[in-house]
């Protein structure tokens, strides 16, 4: 085998480990991202929940004060308002 051929040969090689190496080193790194990824949605996602939870609550403590400064229809068949609900054929003013 000549020094040239040889020289081309040994080249080819060496382009080619590092050319694997560096498609490898590329699938790893995306591999690293991606996953990266799905951690990050999934915090958002558990602050969010924590969020809406924390917005729940508020929303019973503010129902709940507002019952009990005001009058609020149960089964009696009376409006929010305490006014009687029209019935059947009456028109309302």
């Amino acid at each position: 085998m000549s020094r040239t051929a040889r020289a081309t040969f040994i080249g080819s090689v060496i382009l080619s480990g590092l050319t694997i190496w560096g498609v490898h080193f590329l699938q790893e790194w995306e591999r690293d991202r991606m996953y990266q990824g799905v951690v990050r949605d999934e915090e958002r996602r558990k602050q969010k929940q924590q969020q809406r939870q924390a917005d729940f609550q508020a929303s019973l403590r503010s129902r709940e004060l507002f019952e009990k400064t005001q009058s609020v229809g149960g089964s009696n068949g009376n409006t929010p308002l305490g006014r009687a609900s029209p019935q059947m054929g009456e028109e309302t003013a």
